[in-house]
């Protein structure tokens, strides 16, 4: 798998048509001139961007870690600010942010890039953060079975800032803990301290 750009939803790509037609729909059902200039496009351009936005359907996360490799390094690993788009599932609005995977290897680890895919691979597609959090530390835990993941998620979301209770710049945080940082405080405040502005 590649970078954002290199894959997109399949299953989007063969239903364009009726994906295009039911925008065009929605537009119309919200009281929209869909024959006016700056709309005649919009059902195509949004369908495009579903092909994209919710690429991580055609991806299976555990393989966007790619091959891992044998080696003794048994500290810690950090990448920390990886940015990421998702939509919530309850409003299909966007919300967005960043990750932070820190873990302790075993004898397997995986190239650092990877860790930005597997990110990508559970963001695009209908989500909610706290499920995000979890999903990416399972899959570390799964595959690479090191002593220990640690994942903290950021996010804004458009569906508390720009609609509802309408509290722009409030983030959300969510944590998951895993192996050695559940029963070392020292390791959890280790990697706290490392992913700090």
């Amino acid at each position: 798998m590649g970078g954002v750009k290199d894959y997109v939803n399949g299953s989007v790509t063969a239903n364009r048509e009726k994906i295009e037609y039911h925008v065009q729909k929605i537009l119309e059902l919200i009281g929209e001139d869909t024959g006016r200039e700056g709309l005649l496009e919009t059902p195509a351009r949004v369908t495009r961007m579903y092909e994209e936005i919710f690429a991580g359907y055609s991806v299976d996360p555990k393989e966007a870690l790619g091959v891992t490799f044998d080696e003794s390094h048994e500290e810690l690993v950090i990448v920390k600010d990886i940015v990421y788009y998702s939509q919530c599932e309850h409003h299909m609005a966007p919300f967005f942010g960043k990750v932070h995977i820190g873990y302790i290897p075993s004898g397997r680890i995986a190239g650092l890039s990877k860790l930005a895919r597997l990110t990508e691979a559970v963001t695009r597609r209908l989500q909610v953060q706290e499920r995000i959090t979890s999903q990416i530390a399972d899959i570390m835990t799964e595959v690479l079975h090191p002593h220990g993941v640690m994942v903290v998620v950021e996010g804004e979301h458009l569906c508390m800032c720009a609609r509802g209770v309408k509290k722009p710049g409030s983030k959300t945080v969510t944590s998951a803990v895993r192996g050695t940082f559940r029963k070392n405080p020292a390791a959890r405040a280790e990697f706290l301290s490392l992913i700090k502005d």
